[in-house]
């Protein structure tokens, strides 16, 4: 145990070098905002693309042949893992140091990103400029993109209608994924492509979609919860309140840690690089100029597999497994008996390992930070912070896992189910909610940049016995 906590130690001072030093360099890199005199996302987006479709042109020209590595077997039966096949501008996955949004690690967006109150947590509507632009936004900027969204959050009677068809019962993900595709029929992309709308005008109406859609997603997926857990009595959006704070304010939560967990719940889960399921789900159909209602509500479908999104609803019943056989104050042997007994019927520790990370996960960490800040004496917390010292070990001498440090699905529940959001089967909704900021950020770019039709290569196990054998 002592190795595994020195190993742990030194983990963390290395991030925290690292962070330090890449912020300061962040800060060289970043044009930090300080004019207040154009607070229009769109105008500011405007601006950028033509530099960014000089620069791809040139990548194209210039380097378009150059080799990014070999693709072997085991990636192509693997799940792809390791290829590098997708361009994805708003954020980079690094396997040790974690996720970074347009170069800036998540302690650098807490940092530097505006916050409803000073040292707070970071404004979602700031990240979502940051994806959009590579840029840093002044307040009155965040604040000008929060009002526009309200502006835009009216949903259509027909989408509660269409999601009143459905059992109540079902799940929260098929409710709200159905609501998405409700939403399509305002799409103003679609309208404009039967049109004939030249090709280099695209990303316009993406924009205005994308942020339609992402002013809408919470009011549809308060909605949906209010139907669910609260008898179906909903509450109206507030105008006072910032993206993070009139969400939880629409599912019931109005207390001021609620709506801070809810701005930092919302900004870390934005996005994570290209590759995962829901992301990819989202750009491949895009590709096919899916317009970004239809493509999200693909990306959505993705993001409830088990081994996606809907894995921070197993956690939170996993902890709860444990209290219920062991108690609330088990033991590090209870707890070490538990897991072991999880591992040996076949099943994951949930919560722990990543496709990608070989480190603790960074949005863990921050929310770990928010639960010693917030909640330190929680029963449940207290159980994640034993879980974070028992369970690495046990999964490095099992010898199968690449990863055994916690992820981000490992804390969010305990932090939910500490303001009264305990209804588990409805976490992976705030998930989504959460990603539309990255992956419509990413799509609005897809179409600025011209990006084609994804259409990999596909073979057979023959093929590749065949290609083999010659090969050898």
């Amino acid at each position: 145990m002592v190795f595994f906590r020195s190993v742990s130690l030194l983990n963390k001072l290395r991030s925290r070098a690292v962070q330090q030093s890449n912020l300061s360099n962040t800060v060289r890199w970043y044009q930090v905002q300080t004019s207040a005199s154009d607070l229009d996302l769109r105008s500011q987006l405007k601006e950028l693309i033509p530099e960014q479709q000089e620069r791809i042109k040139k990548l194209k020209a210039e380097h378009g042949k150059v080799q990014l590595g070999n693709i072997t077997v085991d990636m192509v039966l693997g799940g792809m893992r390791g290829m590098t096949g997708l361009l994805w501008e708003t954020s980079l996955l690094d396997p040790e140091e974690g996720i970074r949004f347009r170069g800036l690690s998540i302690p650098e967006c807490q940092k530097l990103l505006p916050g409803a109150k000073h040292g707070g947590e970071p404004l979602p509507e700031g990240l979502l400029w940051l994806l959009l632009t590579g840029k840093v936004p002044t307040k009155e900027q965040v604040d000008a993109l929060s009002a526009e969204l309200r502006s835009r959050a009216a949903v259509p009677d027909h989408v509660y209608k269409t999601i009143d068809a459905l059992p109540v019962k079902a799940h929260p993900m098929t409710q709200f994924t159905t609501g998405v595709m409700a939403l399509q029929v305002q799409s103003e992309f679609q309208k404009a492509y039967e049109k004939g709308i030249h090709k280099t005008k695209y990303w316009e109406t993406t924009y205005e979609d994308s942020l339609t859609l992402i002013a809408q997603l919470p009011v549809v997926a308060a909605y949906v919860y209010r139907r669910m857990y609260k008898n179906g009595q909903s509450i109206s959006t507030d105008d006072s309140l910032d993206y993070g704070a009139n969400f939880a304010h629409m599912l019931g939560y109005d207390s001021p840690s609620m709506q801070e967990l809810m701005r930092l719940y919302v900004t870390i889960h934005t996005d994570h690089e290209g590759g995962n399921v829901s992301a990819h789900t989202g750009h491949l159909v895009a590709s096919a100029l899916s317009d970004p209602y239809l493509s999200f509500a693909a990306a959505l479908n993705g993001l409830a597999g088990p081994l996606h999104g809907l894995a921070n609803q197993e956690v939170l019943l996993w902890i709860k497994s444990v209290v219920s056989e062991c108690g609330e104050n088990v033991t590090t042997e209870q707890l070490k008996d538990y897991i072991w007994k999880t591992l040996n019927s076949g099943k994951v520790v949930p919560g722990f390992g990543h496709g990608v990370l070989r480190n603790t996960d960074p949005r863990y960490m921050c929310q770990r930070e928010f639960a010693l800040k917030h909640l330190p004496d929680d029963p449940l917390f207290q159980l994640v912070s034993k879980l974070f010292e028992v369970v690495p070990p046990i999964l490095t001498e099992l010898g199968k896992v690449k990863n055994p440090w916690p992820n981000v699905d490992a804390h969010s529940g305990v932090l939910l189910n500490h303001y009264g959001l305990t209804e588990a089967r409805y976490y992976t909704v705030l998930f989504g909610v959460s990603r539309a900021m990255g992956i419509c950020s990413q799509l609005i770019w897809d179409r600025a940049l011209g990006l084609p039709l994804e259409r990999p290569k596909s073979v057979t196990m023959e093929w590749l016995e065949n290609y083999c054998k010659k090969s050898s």
